[in-house]
C-alpha cells in the first residue's frame, strides 16, 4: 500500500478533494480578481491599481491574525466533518456575493468578498491537518500530508491560470468566472459529505472570544513542545521563503529575463512540478515513517538552489528586431534558461522533502486534545512571516536590490535560519546522519 490508494479510501480521498477544490476556487478568484482590478475597475473607478492588488493581498490575509485562535477553538470542540460541510456551504454562499460583484462591476463587494474568502481559508486549516491523524495511521500520516501538499500547489497552479484565462474573455469573462467558481464551490460541498465524522477531541472546551489573549494562548501550547514550536518556525521560514520567490517570479520574468506571461506560467509551473514531485517523494525515503531526517536535507536543498539562481544572475537576451519580450519557444532555446528551469523545479522539489515532515511532525507530537489550536497557531505565525516576507521584498526592491541580489539574501536567511533550528533541535541532524548511513 502506498500514498495513492488512500484516493481509493473514504478516509482520505474526500477530504484530498475537498482541499483540492477549495485552493483551487481561492485561486481562480484571486487571480481573476487581481486582472479585473488592473485592467477593469481600475480604470472604472480611477484608483490605483498597484494600492489595490496590495490591499487585496492584506484583506485576504488579514482574516488569518483575526480567526485563527477561534477556528482552532472549534476545531478542538466540535466534530470535524460537521465544521467542514458548514464551511463549504458558506463558500457557496460567499461566491455567490462574488458572482455578484463581478457582473455589476462592485469592487467594494469583491473586496469584501475576498476577505470572507480568507476567513474561509482560516477556518479551515485548523480542521484539515487536525482530521488527518484521526483519519488516518501512523505510517500513512507522511502519505497522507505529501499528497495534500501536492494537489494544494498544483490547485494553486491551475486555480491562477484559469482565474487569469476566464477573466480575459472579452465581454463574458465576469460571467465565465462567477459560472466556475459557483461550480467548484458545489462541488467541494458535495465532496465534504463524503468525509467521515471525527470525533472532538475537547468537547467541554469553553470558547475564548478574546482573539488576541487566545492567539497568545495558543501560541503558548505550541511552545510546550520544543520540538513543536521550531518545527512551527521552520515551516513559517518556508512560507517566507516560497512566498519571496513566487511574489518576485513574474517581475523576474520580465525585467531579468524579458520573457513575457507565458515564460512566468512556465516557471511556476516548474516550481509546482518540483514541489508535487518531492511532497510524492516523501513517503518513499522516509520509509512511511514521520522522518525528521528529511528536513536537513530539504533545507541543504533550498540553499543550493536559490544559490545558483543568483549565480546565474542576469541571462544575456538578444531580442528579435521589433520584438517587446521573449516568447517560451525563444526561451527555451538557451541553455541558461534551462538551467533556471531546473533551479525552480529542484527549489521545488526539496521545499517537498522539508515542508511534509514537518507537517506530520507537528500532527503526531502535538497534544491530541489541542492539536486544531497548535495547528492555527501554525497558520498565525505562517501569516505573519509572509507578510514580512513582502516588507522586506518591497523594502529590498524600493533600495534598488536586484532581484537575482534577492535570492542571495533569502538563501542566505535560509542557511541562518534552518542552522538555528537544527542546533536548537539536534534531533534534525541526528536523523538526517542516521538517514544518510541506512
Amino acid at each position: 500500500m502506498n500514498q495513492f490508494t488512500l484516493l481509493g479510501t473514504r478516509r482520505f480521498a474526500p477530504l484530498f478533494a475537498t482541499q483540492f477544490l477549495g485552493a483551487f476556487n481561492d485561486n481562480i478568484f484571486k487571480n481573476a480578481l487581481v486582472i479585473f482590478i488592473a485592467f477593469t475597475l481600475a480604470d472604472r473607478t480611477g484608483a490605483n491599481s498597484s494600492i489595490l492588488v496590495v490591499t487585496a493581498a492584506g484583506l485576504f490575509i488579514l482574516p488569518f491574525f483575526l480567526f485563527s485562535a477561534f477556528a482552532g477553538q472549534l476545531a478542538d470542540k466540535f466534530e470535524k466533518s460537521m465544521l467542514i460541510r458548514r464551511i463549504k456551504i458558506a463558500e457557496i454562499v460567499i461566491m455567490l456575493f462574488a458572482a455578484v460583484g463581478f457582473i455589476q462591476l462592485d469592487l467594494v463587494l469583491l473586496m469584501i468578498v475576498l476577505f470572507f474568502m480568507g476567513a474561509q481559508s482560516t477556518m479551515f486549516g485548523p480542521l484539515k491537518y487536525g482530521i488527518l491523524p484521526q483519519h488516518l495511521g501512523v505510517t500513512e500520516l507522511i502519505g497522507g500530508n505529501g499528497m495534500i501538499q501536492m494537489g494544494t500547489f498544483l490547485a494553486i497552479l491551475t486555480g491562477t491560470i484559469l482565474g487569469g484565462v476566464l477573466i480575459a474573455v472579452k465581454p463574458s469573462g465576469p460571467w465565465f468566472v462567477s459560472a466556475v467558481v459557483l461550480t467548484v464551490a458545489v462541488c467541494g460541498w458535495l465532496a465534504s459529505c463524503r468525509i467521515p465524522k471525527a470525533a472532538p477531541p475537547e468537547a467541554s472546551l469553553r470558547i475564548n472570544w478574546n482573539f488576541a489573549g487566545e492567539t497568545v494562548r495558543i501560541i503558548g501550547y505550541a511552545r510546550e513542545n520544543l520540538t513543536v514550536f521550531w518545527s512551527i518556525i521552520a515551516i513559517s521560514w518556508f512560507w517566507f521563503y516560497g512566498a519571496t520567490f513566487l511574489s518576485l517570479v513574474p517581475s523576474y520574468t520580465r525585467d531579468v529575463l524579458a520573457g513575457n506571461e507565458h515564460i512566468t506560467t512556465m516557471l511556476l509551473a516548474a516550481f509546482t512540478v518540483g514541489i508535487a514531485t518531492g511532497s510524492l517523494l516523501c513517503e518513499r525515503l522516509s520509509g512511511r515513517r514521520v522522518e525528521m531526517g528529511l528536513v536537513p536535507m530539504g533545507a541543504a536543498g533550498l540553499f543550493l538552489f536559490a544559490f545558483d539562481l543568483y549565480l546565474v544572475g542576469v541571462p544575456e537576451v538578444e531580442l528579435p528586431a521589433g520584438a517587446a519580450s521573449l516568447t517560451a519557444p525563444l526561451f527555451l532555446r538557451h541553455f541558461e534558461n534551462w538551467r533556471i528551469l531546473f533551479d525552480l523545479i529542484m527549489i521545488g522539489l526539496f521545499g517537498g522533502l522539508y515542508i511534509v515532515p514537518l507537517y506530520a511532525l507537528v500532527q503526531s507530537r502535538c497534544t491530541p486534545m489541542r492539536r486544531a489550536r497548535i495547528i492555527a497557531s501554525n497558520n498565525i505565525l505562517n501569516a505573519l512571516f509572509m507578510v514580512i516576507s513582502a516588507l522586506m521584498t518591497i523594502g529590498l526592491l524600493a533600495a534598488g536590490v536586484t532581484i537575482p541580489s534577492i535570492f542571495l539574501v533569502v538563501a542566505l536567511l535560509h542557511v541562518a535560519i534552518t542552522l538555528g533550528v537544527f542546533t536548537i533541535i539536534p534531533e534534525f541532524k541526528q536523523r538526517a546522519l542516521a538517514l544518510v548511513k541506512r
